[in-house]
């Protein structure tokens, strides 16, 4: 039996706006979708959370024994400057101000995105198409749409016909908004184009002189809308029905949501089944943006070359602080969070290492409620997993089977009664849920340092050991509340020995 009809995955649904028990269409096969990026500029921190976010769950559905398709689109034309229909396109602005060709800014900035994924450890999707790549099946998608009746076409231009959809559908239904209050909040825009209503929005712009990038179409010379590409990549490669759609909470509305309204006006299906949405990032409880001089790049936060920063963070440090809170939740950085996710994920690291000097559990006596205790950790960790991948509580099960580990390093008595077959079933995901679920890897530093702190705190309580037979209680004393302070608590056992923890 697989793992994941061992552990059914439920998942948080945007569009029923419930958890639901994860079923996909077909049975042992993921499809996934997720909006990439407009790679007009560098990566920031919020991409880096959508991101991981979403690799998580690639990661997730591969370990559990689904065999997976992820696709992961790079946004490189019609994503104009405000999100609107209206404007300069931001890749064609990038290369007007810095006096290169569009496609030199595309080139630049996805590498730099590619750079940085891997740099927090996210694996490369199964496909990442290009909106350039697709202007093809864009413009046959909009024939259909317009053939279906709703869409309307205004001097060159293509606009999707949101009246006439809300009719046979619902125009709001993943966001949860009302065509007529939304109306009655965009009154003021009417006019601005040649809309017929201000709420239908751009399946194909005419170019206007001077525009950078555009392509022949029957309406025009010009370029697709920004959400018309995700409808098309997703069907092409996934199906006019998939499993999952993701992408960051800002993209639920208008993006997500025109999604669901150009696949309806298509092809009279909705696309995902599932929608999933992770939450924003703050900085000390405030948004975090340009415009509040809180916004800073992965390599400012790597370096700590900011002003917000104290120093700088490693990328697992990173990774494991955002894993630290649920996906859907908003997510705050500060110094003293991002300090605590460092001494969590080097404890981890430590008891991983740790694993390789253990001695197997012999084939003596076994004590049959500490082996359930452990195979109960671990079983939590997968069950955590599954219930709409919560890492936060995964890590809290992990955590207490790093705790067992360091115990058995200390005393391996301890470790003898434990089941054989409980103990390989255990370490088996224990590394597999760090490694491959998570995403969590050893850095360099990160070795040297396991290795050197686990000599320097055995010199330590050796010093303290002899301090005691000296009867030195000061010096004894110290050295315990010493290290107490930097978070490493001693513990005096039966027969003299001491163990140690780290918190």
């Amino acid at each position: 039996m697989s793992l994941y009809e061992q552990y059914p995955l439920s998942v948080y649904n945007s569009l029923t706006k419930k958890k639901e028990k994860f079923v996909p269409i077909t049975p042992g096969r993921v499809g996934m979708y997720v909006c990439g990026p407009t790679v007009y500029s560098d990566v920031h921190l919020g991409n880096v959370r959508t991101f991981t976010t979403f690799d998580g769950f690639f990661r997730y559905f591969r370990y559990m024994g689904y065999k997976v398709r992820y696709v992961r689109n790079i946004t490189d034309v019609g994503h104009l400057v405000g999100d609107a229909d209206e404007g300069e396109d931001k890749i064609a602005k990038k290369a007007r101000l810095d006096a290169l060709e569009p496609m030199e800014v595309v080139q630049k900035y996805t590498n730099g995105f590619h750079d940085v994924m891997k740099i927090f450890n996210a694996l490369s999707p199964s496909i990442e198409p290009t909106a350039t790549g697709h202007i093809v099946e864009q413009i046959e998608a909009i024939k259909t749409i317009i053939d279906n009746g709703y869409a309307y076409e205004k001097a060159g231009s293509v606009y999707f016909n949101v009246r006439k959809y809300n009719e046979d559908f619902k125009y709001g239904e993943l966001s949860g908004r009302n065509v007529d209050d939304m109306l009655s909040n965009t009154r003021a825009l009417a006019g601005q184009d040649q809309k017929n209503d201000p709420l239908d929005f751009a399946l194909w712009k005419k170019a206007e002189s001077g525009h950078l990038m555009h392509w022949p179409s029957p309406w025009s010379e010009g370029f697709p809308g920004w959400h018309l590409e995700c409808s098309a990549m997703s069907t092409k490669y996934l199906g006019q029905t998939f499993d999952i759609h993701g992408g960051g909470m800002d993209l639920k509305f208008p993006h997500h949501e025109a999604e669901i309204a150009q696949n309806k006006g298509c092809n009279h299906e909705g696309g995902a089944r599932y929608w999933v949405h992770g939450n924003m990032l703050t900085v000390n409880g405030r948004k975090m943006a340009k415009s509040e001089g809180n916004g800073f790049t992965p390599e400012e936060l790597i370096t700590g070359n900011h002003k917000l920063l104290e120093r700088g963070y490693s990328p697992m440090t990173v990774r494991f602080f955002m894993l630290q809170s649920h996906y859907a939740s908003t997510l705050d950085f500060s110094n003293a969070a991002l300090q605590a996710a460092e001494k969590g994920n080097k404890k981890l690291m430590a008891s991983l290492a740790l694993i390789e000097k253990l001695a197997a559990p012999g084939t003596g006596a076994v004590n049959a409620e500490k082996s359930a205790e452990l195979k109960t950790s671990i079983e939590d960790a997968l069950r955590n997993l599954s219930d709409d991948f919560n890492t936060a509580k995964a890590l809290a099960s992990l955590f207490e089977v790093g705790t067992k580990i360091n115990t058995w390093y200390q005393n391996p008595a301890e470790l003898a009664v434990i089941d054989p077959e409980v103990f390989a079933f255990a370490i088996q995901h224990f590394k597999g849920i760090i490694s491959e679920v998570l995403g969590l890897v050893p850095e360099d530093a990160d070795s040297t340092d396991s290795s050197l702190l686990d000599g320097t705190l055995n010199v330590l309580i050796e010093l303290r050991n002899q301090a005691k037979f000296s009867k030195n209680y000061a010096l004894s004393d110290k050295i315990r509340d010493d290290l107490k302070n930097i978070g490493v608590q001693l513990k005096d056992e039966k027969g003299g020995a001491t163990s140690y923890t780290i918190d």
